[in-house]
């Protein structure tokens, strides 16, 4: 039963935070920052979140300046789902490359 609370939690943590990061890399044209997957802690106290970032050049540049400003995402989460959720978790972000992987596995089976 608590499996299937955690699910629902992380799917709309998801939710919520692409539309974050849609709204804020709106301004910065070339760049595309996607949720691909969210994981909360037991405790509903901690949510780690996978970024697909594009162009994936940038993407150690794009997670420390994400990284800096975690305060206010969690700000600015806690703003949309207050009503939802008691204790607003604290955010963690990581660079997800399993597209970089695929792309290179592609071109390995391609030689």
């Amino acid at each position: 039963m608590q499996e299937t609370r955690q699910n629902k939690i992380a799917r709309m943590l998801q939710k919520e935070l692409s539309i974050l990061f849609q709204e804020q890399t709106r301004a910065m044209h070339g760049v595309m920052v996607s949720v691909t997957r969210t994981k909360i802690s037991p405790d509903l106290s901690i949510c780690t979140a996978y970024l697909s970032i594009f162009p994936s050049e940038r993407a150690n540049e794009l997670i420390q300046n994400i990284t800096r400003n975690e305060k206010h995402l969690r700000y600015e989460l806690g703003t949309r789902i207050r009503h939802q959720m008691r204790i607003i978790p604290e955010l963690r972000f990581f660079i997800d490359d399993s597209l970089d992987y695929i792309e290179r596995i592609d071109e390995l089976l391609k030689k």
